[in-house]
Parts: C-alpha cells; structure tokens; sequence
C-alpha cells in the first residue's frame, strides 16, 4: 500500500464540539499555513508562508471563538491552501496553484498527475469525507442543520485597496445570506463580494450544502480586521448574533 502524503502527521479533517447543541455546523478549510513535511516549504520563504497566500490569516481564530459562542460543531482543515485548496475540486487550477495572485509557487509546478493525486487522497478527500459524515449523522438523527464557513480575504488586492469589511456569499441558497446581511448596519457588509459564485470559491457549500437541500452560507472577514485575538474575539461576536437571528426569523 502506498503511504500518505501525511503519513504521521496530524490529519487534515479535524471535528471539534461534535456534540454542540447548535443547528448550525462552522467549517474553516483555510485554517492553517502549515505544509506536509514530505513537501517541504514548496520553493517559498518563512515570510512567503506567513502571507495570505498560504492561508486565511485570523479565520481559524474566528471560527473557534464562533464555534463556542454557538455551541456548533467545527470543522478545521490543516494544512495550507498552497498543498491543497479544499474549497476547490481537483479538476481546478487553483485546488494546487502555480501562481497565487503574484507569487510563483515552484512546488506546484510542472505536478505529475501521481503526485496531484497524492495530495488530494491526503488532503481533499479526508476533509470533505469527515465533512460528509458530520452532516450526515446529523440528518439520520433529524437534527437541523446550517452550514457557515469562514474565510478572510486581504485589504490590498493586485495593488487594489478594498473598502468591503464583510462579505457574505452564497450561490443558490440565499436564504441565511438575506438575513445576515441586515445584522451588520454599522459595517461594510456586501452580499458576495470581494469574491462570488463566479470565481469558484463556493465548492464547500456547492458539494454539501446544494446536494443536501440544507441551509448555507459563506463568509469573508477581512484580515486586517482578524489579524489578532482582540479583532478575531469582536468578530466571532459580531457573527454570532446575526446568525442566531437568521435561524429564528
């Protein structure tokens, strides 16, 4: 048989609070800058892997503070976007990118299709199956369910300064977007945007929330706003209430 890419590591799915009372389940696959060690640091730098690029800086933070205040079940995803993005399909060229926005990833280059498939039976797959089966013992029990997954994106863009402090995506399920969007009258808060259905960023919700016919909804903080305890504490409050609100209206 042959080994895992992580054979030895921490796994790439890992549930926290399984049993929270919440009938929402909080999902964050960018939590982590951290590379299989087979892989070593892809040809980037310590600073490179610091970088946006390698992660949702301040996500991870959010979500685990958002998971206690709900009391929600958590699903984290860790090891970083760079080895392989898991809110893309394989088929995607950014699920295991050469170029993330302005920075040459050299480990990705030139992939044998051998090593892709490495890497999506290490990363991918186990995450989505844990995933799966999270939700899927939830609908065997009869329990509700609404799935949120959080995310940050950066101020600056291919040299364009965002004004969006919170963005609110969905694709074909606007039904908790509609109502979180008016839990924030004293933020920038845009229904998809800085991203949307069109850059290919809803996969998560599209592969488990669409087929399931269960509530959704994606959520981009960011960064500069998440970047320490103090930001991420604020935020996981922020969202909270409004996504309490969205469940009883």
């Amino acid at each position: 048989m042959t080994k895992s890419l992580i054979e030895g590591e921490e796994d790439a799915f890992i549930l926290l609070n399984e049993a929270g009372t919440s009938p929402y389940v909080v999902v964050c696959e960018h939590a982590s800058n951290r590379l299989p060690k087979q892989l070593g640091n892809l040809g980037l730098t310590t600073d490179d892997l610091q970088r946006h690029i390698a992660w949702d800086i301040g996500a991870e933070g959010v979500a685990r503070l958002l998971s206690r205040l709900l009391d929600a079940p958590l699903a984290l995803q860790r090891y970083s976007r760079l080895a392989y993005d898991c809110n893309r399909p394989p088929e995607s060229e950014g699920a295991m990118p050469e170029l993330s926005e302005t920075t040459v990833i050299p480990g990705n280059r030139n992939l044998s299709a051998a090593a892709k498939m490495a890497r999506v039976a290490a990363i991918y797959r186990p995450f989505h199956d844990g995933l799966a089966g999270v939700l899927d013992a939830r609908a065997c029990a009869g329990r509700a369910t609404g799935l949120v997954t959080i995310h940050s994106f950066t101020k600056v863009y291919n040299g364009r300064e965002r004004a969006v402090e919170l963005g609110i995506l969905f694709d074909r399920d606007s039904r908790i977007a509609d109502k979180l969007i008016k839990g924030f009258p004293n933020v920038d808060a845009r229904l998809n945007e800085p991203y949307g259905p069109k850059d290919g960023v809803m996969h998560t919700i599209n592969l488990h929330a669409a087929p399931r016919g269960i509530k959704s909804v994606m959520t981009e903080i960011r960064n500069d706003l998440i970047a320490n305890e103090r930001g991420q504490n604020e935020w996981a409050q922020r969202l909270s209430l409004p996504l309490i609100q969205a469940t009883t209206k």
